[in-house]
């Protein structure tokens, strides 16, 4: 198909959707319409570059190519890669799936149990929840920390927008109690340079959003004399050894390996085909000669989403053979879009996600308005059959937002027996998050330039080996 049938195609399907709703049709065939859109969205966005928008037909000089593996999804699998998510059911992505086609390890009371016994500390909800719930190597990092040798911990953020959603937090949250709880360092990486080749933003544009995003991750309280926060575009010029980490991993990674991980095509530009190797450079602590002091066997660990993952599947390839340790990872789930968890949150479409800069009315009327409800048609019925948590967005934001695990459990009680209804869970969902983003806006007004600039600046931190 062409650009332009595929848009049409997916009008058409919008559609449908759209009449199935109006006309009340039966719940399993309007999952089903939704699903065949979602992944036309996904296979619009590998073919194009950009997200499908209603009235906005491709360019007819549109140079098409292909910024995600196409094979996934096309037996009915989930889609999961660094650009696109999508799942084949309503509950979202099966994740125990997903651990066994990408290798990886469940996170289970014996890790758990090990975390809490080195760190001292009661397990993240995060963790006892499940939504960090795979891993690679945490048992090697826990095995070093017991023995008194340190770690650092390295995440990112990749600034396509001045705003961030509340699901961009996910990781940072996480990984502040991980800095807390070890007492470690951190690198958080802001890829403004991917932002440039894959978006149609100004490289001006994308170190601005830098700047910006740094702001609210600063704002989630980090510990500036063990935090260092580096834009590409200023660190790869002013640090030889990481830029010399990054040769080495290119040197190891054919174009072929790349195409078969990322599904990159011949009408990509090379940048993206050479950034993999940019991404993987924090892995390695001898990138960080001004924190490390040129040790190389320093180990890493990495919290991220796991569509992530595939960049650090190359890169713990990649690793033995020039003579680094490989990081370790620990994978969360996604947050998923106000529309349901078939997707992830979209910072492009302003009505799937809850913004960090939402007004308390913005919050309210977008969870009303767009969260996609597990309840019944009617309240008769909701009373008799109950809700679905299992696919109601509002109870599962409240699995990452509300820490309280009794409260969470008589919610899901209440919703499950029809006790609670889809308004009052809603209602329940704008109380917890209202608060919760002033509280992190006030935060980060007290974030000046100077503060940023503070934590962007190449120094030595405060941690011990």
């Amino acid at each position: 198909m062409s650009p332009m049938e595929l848009y049409e195609k997916l009008n058409a399907q919008g559609d449908k959707v759209r009449s199935l709703k109006s006309a009340k049709a039966e719940k399993a065939e309007i999952d089903a319409a939704i699903q065949l859109l979602l992944k036309l969205k996904v296979n619009y966005k590998q073919m194009t570059g950009q997200d499908y928008k209603a009235g906005c037909p491709p360019s007819e000089n549109l140079i098409v190519s292909n910024n995600g593996p196409t094979a996934d999804g096309s037996d009915g699998e989930d889609v999961v890669d660094p650009w696109n998510v999508s799942a084949s059911s309503a509950k979202g992505v099966d994740y125990d799936k997903l651990i066994v086609r990408f290798g990886s390890s469940k996170i289970d009371k014996e890790l758990l149990d090990r975390i809490e016994k080195a760190s001292g500390q009661r397990p993240h909800h995060f963790l006892r929840r499940g939504i960090f719930f795979s891993h690679r190597d945490m048992h090697q990092i826990l095995d070093a920390y017991e023995k008194h040798k340190s770690f650092y911990l390295y995440t990112g953020r990749g600034p396509s927008s001045e705003a961030m959603h509340v699901g961009h937090l996910i990781p940072f949250i996480f990984t502040k109690w991980l800095q807390d709880a070890f007492d470690i360092p951190l690198v958080i990486q802001m890829t403004d340079d991917e932002k440039y080749l894959w978006k149609d933003l100004t490289l001006e544009e994308c170190h601005r959003f830098t700047v910006e995003n740094a702001k609210d991750i600063i704002a989630c309280g980090f510990d500036v004399k063990k935090t260092f926060i580096f834009s590409d575009l200023d660190y790869m010029g002013a640090s030889p050894e990481f830029y010399r980490n990054v040769v080495k991993t290119q040197k190891h990674v054919t174009f072929n390996q790349v195409k078969g991980i990322f599904g990159f095509t011949d009408s990509d530009c090379i940048g993206k085909i050479s950034f993999p190797a940019i991404q993987a450079a924090p892995s390695f602590s001898s990138s960080f000669p001004q924190i490390f002091g040129g040790k190389k066997d320093v180990p890493c660990l990495i919290p991220c989403a796991i569509d992530q993952d595939p960049y650090f599947r190359m890169t713990r390839d990649v690793a033995p053979r020039i003579g680094l340790l490989k990081p370790a990872l620990m994978h969360s789930t996604f947050f998923p879009a106000l529309q349901g968890a078939q997707t992830k949150m979209s910072a492009s479409d302003p009505n799937s996600s809850i913004f960090l800069t939402d007004t308390p009315k913005q919050i309210k009327n977008k969870i009303n308005k767009h969260a996609f409800s597990g309840g019944k048609d009617t309240v008769e019925e909701h009373r008799k059959y109950g809700g679905n948590t299992e696919v109601d967005v509002s109870f599962l934001y409240l699995t990452f937002f509300l820490e309280d695990d009794e409260k969470l459990e008589k919610i899901r009680e209440d919703y499950t027996s029809g006790a609670l209804l889809t308004g009052e869970l809603k209602k329940i969902l704008i109380e917890t998050l209202q608060p919760m983003i002033a509280q992190h806006q006030e935060r980060r007004k007290q974030v000046t330039d100077e503060i940023v600039q503070q934590f962007m600046t190449p120094r030595p931190l405060n941690f011990k080996f």
